[in-house]
């Protein structure tokens, strides 16, 4: 069905569309000429889009000679400079219009010569006479250092006389030195010479050798064990050097918290010395928590206060905090509301309102002054249960002991309280029971043997 019928079913009129409804034509691409000197496949890969990099124009690539311009290759001799002797050399030359090229060898100017020092008789009688070589040998030494420019190995090989090259370096380089020295108006002329600033070491030379040879000698195995060696003894020097900065370090915090210690240290010595003359055997039973905060704490303090010194800058309240909290660190939660309760009951601030250093530390020696004192509570009512108990048993051997007599301590301050439990009597030896026998009691049975 085409357009007209499907206009007739709908009841539209037969117009024709508009010029802005037609279709438009697509413009047609503007053709792309390939540039000479690029080949078909590339020119489809890039599309015509410029290059990244300049190119060179293809016409100064290939640049046909001028049409009056004749060029030929003749084989022609060559002079250079290089050469003292009278060879002559050919070589294939570019000739233009029948005129040969004049001028030196274009390659002579890379013949690099070495400058050997000479010397005179006197100032080898002055200055370079050495009891293992002869005035000929050095001789021999110099012409053969100039004729093959310091190659020391050619050199070797010769030489007339059985010398290594060790000895031959050395001693060129002894007898140049010299003369350097000799020559010179002042010593500040060779401060900066290589051969003065850097002498040459023979011995340093065979030792490098020798391990270069040694290296050039290993096997693959020798090269993987000599690397894991070198890797161990890298991480055994890193080891020590951190076991030494360590303890450095554990060492210079033991003196500051030893001198913070001693200004801060507790005066309970009466205190202790009252809980020194109790019996060693019964102090052996005391509780953990009646131990001395300060014995209980010394780590956390230390190790609190070395902390606050690695941080050079921080606020004093944070500082008293964390100080509180290393020195409760050893007791419970109820101790430590307990001395809160204290210090609220004292009409102390938890936290100082005007934390200087001087208030900082006074507000902390309270603390502990208050745990001190809590502690000793509870020793004193740890002995005086102790020493109730020891009474009951010695009242419940005496006969006339009341039963139902309890001997125990006055509660304490601060619900230092602790809960006595009463234990039952027990019977003295050879103590006859005066409870009557029931009235209810079954006859025994009689056996035979009553009869």
């Amino acid at each position: 069905m085409g357009g007209t019928d499907a206009k007739d079913i709908l009841g539209l009129p037969k117009t024709p569309l508009s010029l802005t409804q037609e279709k438009k034509s697509r413009p047609q691409k503007e053709s792309h000429r390939k540039p000479d000197g690029i080949s078909r496949e590339v020119y489809a890969l890039t599309g015509g889009v410029a290059p990244l990099m300049p190119s060179i124009d293809v016409t100064h690539l290939k640049r046909p000679p001028p049409h009056d311009e004749k060029v030929a290759w003749q084989w022609l001799p060559v002079k250079s400079s290089a050469r003292k002797d009278d060879l002559q050399l050919y070589h294939w030359v570019r000739v233009v219009n029948d005129v040969p090229p004049t001028g030196d060898y274009s390659f002579a100017k890379y013949n690099k010569s070495v400058d050997v020092l000479k010397y005179t008789d006197d100032e080898y009688e002055n200055h370079l006479t050495d009891p293992v070589w002869t005035k000929e040998e050095t001789d021999q030494l110099f012409e053969l250092c100039e004729r093959f420019d310091l190659r020391f190995t050619v050199i070797a090989d010769r030489f007339p006389l059985s010398r290594t090259v060790e000895e031959l370096k050395d001693r060129y380089y002894s007898v140049t030195r010299a003369l350097l020295r000799a020559r010179a108006q002042s010593p500040a002329e060779l401060a900066n010479h290589p051969l003065i600033k850097e002498p040459y070491d023979m011995t340093r030379d065979r030792e490098r050798k020798r391990a270069l040879s040694m290296v050039l000698s290993q096997s693959r195995h020798q090269e993987k064990k000599d690397a894991e060696i070198l890797a161990e003894a890298k991480r055994i020097t890193e080891m020590r050097l951190a076991a030494r900065n360590s303890i450095l370090i554990i060492l210079s915090i033991k003196r500051l918290v030893f001198l913070d210690v001693q200004r801060a240290a507790e005066p309970d010595v009466p205190a202790n010395e009252n809980i020194g003359s109790v019996s060693p055997s019964s102090n052996s039973q005391l509780p953990a928590t009646a131990v001395a905060p300060s014995t209980l704490t010394m780590a956390d303090y230390a190790s609190t206060l070395a902390s606050l010194r690695m941080l050079h800058v921080y606020l004093r309240t944070y500082g008293l905090e964390q100080m509180v909290q290393a020195a409760s660190s050893a007791v419970g939660l109820r101790t430590i509301k307990r001395v809160e309760q204290t210090l609220q009951d004292l009409g102390v601030n938890l936290k100082p309102k005007v934390p200087t250093k001087t208030v900082c530390d006074e507000h902390l020696e309270l603390r502990k002054e208050i745990l001190t004192l809590l502690n000793l509570q509870k020793q004193l009512q740890y002995k005086e249960s102790e020493g109730s108990s020891h009474r009951e048993g010695t009242y419940a051997a005496m006969p006339d002991t009341p039963k139902d007599r309890v001997f125990a301590s006055e509660p304490f301050s601060f619900g230092a309280e602790r809960p006595i439990k009463k234990e039952p009597k027990r019977k003295g030896p050879g103590r006859r029971s005066d409870t009557p026998s029931p009235a209810h009691k079954r006859p025994r049975k009689l056996k035979a043997s009553d009869l």
